[in-house]
């Protein structure tokens, strides 16, 4: 399939993406702001999605990379997944990011794809949406009226629907550090490369025989990625044993709103989401 004609920009300046934008939008025009173009670009050519201009983001400097802040690290939207899963800094402090990175599609998809690309899609099957959710990111968004901070648990609100709105841009996502922390993605799906049916990311920060804290993000079990609260608090605290993981497991479906589709009906995954807990929590510990 061939897109629709589109007039195409790549500005070099969030600044000027923005102006692009709101020009955009006061003409009635239908833009689409380009990342990685993973997404975006299958569903131009199926006109599943049929913009009148796509604003390129990929010549703006300083979008990408990983810089350490302090208590946390900052990074750039347009940074590829492939980057995210060999980035020293990202690999010592927040490794539950790079597990996940490592999952996503096949090698080219994860040089082309971006972080922010990926978390402003908010496809509910997307693996990076639950593990940045579990780290308790905070999302940094530019606007016509200056830059806006936005918690992880209260930018994605539906399917393909986030906190973002029509003229703005994700700049950068700041990952709290999770240094010494075990941490896991496991994903199941039924071909390689193929979306999650379903996934969990699990941090777990130890202290000697016990599970002190847990932050267990789970994927493809609602229209958002979701927090396993009730697992997590069953977690805290309780011995770091195989026997208290799978009982605490036990609670992963509660709370959440998983699809019936072609591969599986709810109650299907619901039963994978407290297998998948179970495995991606004690290959956190070690064990």
């Amino acid at each position: 399939m061939i897109p629709s004609a589109f007039d195409y920009a790549a500005p070099a300046t969030v600044e000027e993406a923005l102006g692009l934008l709101a020009a955009a939008d006061a003409a009635g025009d239908d833009v689409k702001v380009l990342a990685g173009g993973q997404s975006l670009l299958p569903v131009m050519k199926l006109r599943m999605a049929d913009p009148s201009m796509v604003v390129d983001l990929g010549r703006i400097a300083g979008l990408s990379g990983v810089t350490d802040d302090g208590d946390s690290l900052l990074i750039g939207a347009m940074t590829p997944h492939h980057v995210i899963a060999t980035d020293p800094l990202v690999a010592q402090h927040v490794p539950l990011l790079a597990r996940a990175a490592a999952t996503v599609a096949d090698p080219q998809v994860r040089h082309r794809g971006t972080l922010g690309g990926a978390l402003v899609h908010a496809d509910p099957a997307g693996d990076m949406p639950a593990p940045v959710l579990a780290t308790g990111a905070t999302f940094v968004i530019a606007g016509p009226n200056g830059k806006r901070s936005v918690d992880a648990a209260d930018f994605f609100q539906g399917y393909f629907t986030t906190a973002v709105e029509e003229g703005e841009i994700l700049t950068a996502i700041r990952v709290p550090k999770y240094t010494g922390w075990g941490a896991h993605y496991e994903k199941f799906t039924r071909v390689a490369q193929q979306w999650s049916i379903v996934a969990v990311a699990a941090l777990v920060r130890m202290e000697g025989g016990t599970i002190a804290e847990a932050r267990i993000g789970l994927t493809n079990m609602a229209s958002t990625p979701l927090r396993a609260t009730a697992v997590e608090s069953a977690l805290a605290g309780a011995p770091a044993t195989a026997d208290a993981v799978a009982a605490a497991a036990s609670h992963a479906a509660e709370g959440t709103d998983p699809a019936s589709d072609l591969n599986g009906d709810a109650s299907y995954r619901a039963h994978l989401a407290q297998v998948l807990t179970k495995r991606a929590v004690l290959a956190a510990m070690g064990l």
